[in-house]
Formats: C-alpha cells, structure tokens, sequence
C-alpha cells in the first residue's frame, strides 16, 4: 500500500483510508455492544492492516458513537497498535434533543469541540487523535472560539492537528486567519458520480448550469497550501461498483448507469474488481486526493486495494468523466 507524507504534519499515512462508519452496529439509540459487534471491528482492523493502511476515520456521531467504542475496544485489546496507525476524528454535529427539546445542528463552539474530543478519546481508550476534523460547516461559528478550542487541546497533546470537512476556499481562507498552524485536511464528497470538483474546472467561462459554485478554487486552495483533500462516499455506495439492485439501478439517471457500465468494461479489460477503477479514478487526479473507504468487509477492502493497478490513462479518466457529466464537454 502506497503511503504519502501528509503536508503540514509529521504523519505517513496510507494513500487509501479506512473509514468507521460501519462498525458498532447502525444508528438506532440505545442499541448494546455485542460480541458480533466487536469480531467485525477485529476482522476489519486486521484486515485493513494485512492491506497495509494504517490511517482510520471516525467521527463522534458514527453509529452513535458505538463506532469509536468497538474499535477502542480492540485498541485496548492491542495496546502496541494504538503507534502504529493514525486515528482521525471528527466533532461539530448535534443530535436532536441533545440536550432534549434541541434540534440537530451543528456546533463548533469551544465547548462543543473540547468536551467532544473528551469523549471521543474517552471512547477510543486512547491520550490523543492524529487529526481533529470540523464535521460540516456551523453557520454560527466563531474563529475565536475555535482557535480557543484548538490552541488548548493541542497543548494539552490531546489534538496534533486539525482539519475542517465539507468546506469550500472562503471557509477555509475565514478558519485559518485565526489560527497559528495550519489546517491539514479538508474531507469532502468526491466521486466519479460527485465529480463537482471537475466539473468547477472545466466549467469557468462557460454557460453552463451544472457549473458547482462551491466547488470553485477549493481544489487549488488546497494543492497551494498543502490541505489534503480526503474523499468521502468515493463508490457512491455502490452505484458503481454493481452494489445496487436491478431497481436501485434502473432508478439513477443514465449517465449514472453508463458510467458504471463503463467501470465495470474497464475492470473487466485489466482483470480487476470495479472499485478499482472508480477509485483510481480519484487517485489519478494530481491534488493527492485520499479516499475514505465507507466498507467493513475485509474481502470489499481487498478490492478497493486493487485500485493502484488501474492506472488510469488520461483518455480513459476524461473517458469516465465525459460519461458521468451526460452532456458534451465544453
């Protein structure tokens, strides 16, 4: 597995990441830990491993934070593992009726950020997170206050860095005038299908309604300043990769359903599953973009490995994208 020196920090991290989501049992309340619970954590974590990534992602609202607690679990299980991998987390949602009568929303208040990240260490039975993200943008926020939070945490050596997720350039250009480091991440939505950080490339100057306003300038922001872009939903959920069902599919619009048929003709010209070719497409873009891996299942993973084998050409990453967009390049 093909690893990278993240800008700005002293990690290395693998160029795929695992992500949590999956683990501790869904999003219901009040749903216990169960011994299956914490075998697929096991299974998954060694899995990973076996491929070579060493970099995992959670949030404190995955699976209710359950998804943080099984993984501690191993964690404290395998106490020498906690060295060799790099754990990242986010903080900066709200359930409704936290505290009760209150609306979900988002909450990038000093308190908000501190006493999560307390718990989120406290789940994951670890002293400190690698990385810190801001889980969506708070309308409400103040730089002050997050630089506050920021500053205390990382000299408390609870926090090394920190990121934000689903900002666009302003956004980032706002948080960082506060704050003496700098932000090392931005975790976005990035596909073949969510291809919006193409399209703002190639659409400026052009009368074009699928123009992605938010997307503009983020990508070269972060290609500037050394912010790693981090992929999230890269297959889609399966849109791509032959996940859905025959209904499921005949549902999405046709370009959707070419560009997965293209995939799939590619995979099957190079001998390799199609997540390897939905994936390459990402990691083929020059901005170093990493994605987050949304699968548990250890023989999913493997897959998804297989993704530095496509190599890509640049007519057959213009190919996939020209397919995906449904309408003629400009």
């Amino acid at each position: 597995m093909e690893k990278i020196a993240m800008p700005g920090t002293e990690l290395k991290v693998s160029r795929l990441c695992a992500g949590c989501m999956g683990l501790g049992g869904g999003w219901e309340r009040g749903v216990a830990i169960t011994k299956e619970h914490e075998r697929q954590a096991e299974d998954f974590v060694d899995a990973a491993l076996a491929l070579g990534i060493n970099f995992f992602d959670h949030a404190n609202i995955y699976a209710r934070g359950r998804a943080e607690e099984v993984f501690g679990r191993v964690l404290r299980a395998r106490p020498a593992l906690r060295d060799s991998i790099v754990l990242q987390s986010k903080v900066g949602i709200r359930w409704a009726d936290d505290p009760p009568l209150s609306p979900q929303r988002f909450d990038f208040s000093y308190e908000n950020i501190v006493s999560g990240v307390e718990a989120i260490l406290a789940r994951l039975g670890t002293d400190h997170l690698d990385i810190l993200l801001l889980h969506r943008p708070d309308v409400l926020w103040e730089g002050e206050e997050i630089a506050r939070a920021f500053a205390e945490l990382k000299a408390a050596g609870k926090v090394r860095y920190f990121g934000v997720s689903n900002q666009n350039r302003a956004m980032m250009e706002y948080l960082q005038s506060f704050l003496p480091d700098p932000l090392v991440a931005n975790q976005v939505q990035m596909s073949l299908l969510h291809h919006g950080f193409a399209e703002a490339a190639i659409s400026f100057n052009q009368d074009s309604t699928g123009y992605p306003d938010g997307w503009e300038g983020v990508v070269e922001y972060c290609r500037l300043k050394g912010v790693s872009l981090q992929a999230w939903s890269p297959l889609d959920r399966g849109a791509l990769t032959g996940g859905l069902s025959a209904a499921e599919l005949a549902a999405r619009p046709e370009a959707a359903r070419k560009a997965a048929a293209l995939v799939a003709s590619y995979a099957a010209e190079r001998g390799l599953p199609p997540e390897a070719i939905a994936l390459g497409w990402l990691l083929r873009h020059p901005a170093g973009i990493v994605p987050i891996l949304g699968t548990t299942r250890p023989d999913r993973l493997a897959a998804c490995a297989k993704a530095f084998e496509a190599k890509l050409t640049k007519e057959e990453w213009y190919a996939l994208f020209a397919t995906a967009r449904g309408r003629p390049m400009p």
